[in-house]
């Protein structure tokens, strides 16, 4: 237990980023950097391996606190083999981006300049694309900032084709989520203060990274690389800014381009049956919100689709996924809160790339 009261994988110093010093990628994925006012952010692209789809949408990851694009490889491997276009950015102060000193990163970076450098990337990639408009694939925190961006008006000229939730901060609020947390580890509150209130603190050793993101059967040595690739620090009011609602969801649903009647879902909420803080009912949830909103602006005609359109099963591994009403709900057996990372991810990119092709 006392184990964890350690400052070994706490940091309070930004990386020195060089050329050569940039983490290796896995064959098939390159790097390339995106300037803003800030600094240069980072995206990574996942060649196509095959000839790439003809005039395909483009895949946009986007990570949570306290990990980058490197989060995603599996998953940027995965589509790509696949000829789908994909990228994945890391905001300032992640993965191979411009680090703010640690006072400028901590308490003052806000979700809205967070934001902007996913909007960024957005812009970066639809470029690349002659203009078409990317799907969305938010996790954690990632996701809570997908609906802040689609939602709020200062981002009203941002539109992407679909929106996937994937263990994402709900938009309704995450009070509910941190209360998961803290009775996962009741010496949270302790810690924190043994580490100066360094916001890595409650993820500050590999026993506290399982418990937190993955399941049992994770492999010790994935699990230490993890531990070791995490951002040195994290921004405290980004978190904070997504603690009560801020989101409307009859603002975001307009802002999703491939509605229609007689077409599929546009949102895809995705979970990790076991994960412990973006709980089953969380998500289910976070999917019901957006299900009631798409069945009233349906009726009111400010989108297209149907309103009649009911919740049915969906066949899949686990048994748990349903669709309807505009929103496609599922979860990845034996995967915790990191999905992405877990022993059982393939099964998230199966059913990822079942949601892309329907759109």
């Amino acid at each position: 237990m006392f184990d964890t009261f350690t400052y070994r994988f706490l940091h309070f110093r930004r990386p020195t980023l060089t050329p050569s010093s940039l983490p290796s990628l896995p064959q098939g994925i390159e790097r390339f950097f995106v300037d803003t006012p800030g600094g240069q952010i980072e995206v990574l692209h996942g060649k196509p391996s095959k000839q790439a789809r003809h005039g395909a949408t483009p895949l946009f990851f986007v990570h949570g606190g306290m990990g980058g694009a490197w989060v995603w490889l599996e998953y940027l491997s995965f589509f790509a083999s696949r000829g789908i276009p994909c990228y994945a950015v890391s905001m300032r102060g992640h993965g191979s981006s411009w680090h703010p000193s640690y006072l400028r990163m901590v308490y003052f970076t806000t979700k809205r300049m967070l934001a902007d450098d996913v909007v960024a990337g957005i812009k970066w990639v639809q470029k690349r694309h002659d203009g078409r408009e990317v799907v969305y694939i938010g996790h954690s925190s990632g996701g809570g900032l997908g609906q802040y961006i689609l939602s709020a008006p200062e981002f009203d000229h941002v539109k992407v084709k679909g929106l996937v939730l994937a263990g994402a901060v709900p938009g309704f609020g995450s009070l509910g989520v941190y209360i998961n947390w803290w009775r996962l580890d009741p010496w949270f509150s302790f810690r924190m203060i043994f580490h100066g209130w360094h916001p890595n603190s409650p993820l500050s050793h590999p026993v506290l990274t399982r418990r937190v993101f993955f399941g049992e059967q994770l492999p010790g040595s994935y699990l230490m690389k993890f531990q070791q690739r995490a951002s040195r620090y994290e921004s405290f009011l980004w978190p904070l800014g997504m603690m009560s609602r801020f989101v409307k969801p009859e603002n975001l649903l307009p802002r999703i381009t491939s509605w229609g009647a007689n077409k599929g879902q546009a949102i895809m909420v995705l979970g990790g049956e076991i994960d412990k803080i973006m709980t089953i009912p969380v998500m289910e949830k976070l999917a019901n919100t957006y299900r009631e909103s798409y069945t009233g602006l349906v009726a009111q005609k400010k989108i297209e689709g149907d309103d009649r359109d009911g919740i049915k099963k969906l066949l899949g591994d686990g048994g748990r996924d349903t669709v309807g009403q505009g929103v496609r709900c599922c979860y990845v057996p034996g995967a915790a809160h990191h999905l992405q990372n877990d022993v059982t991810w393939e099964i998230g990119a199966q059913k990822l790339l079942a949601f892309y092709e329907q759109l």
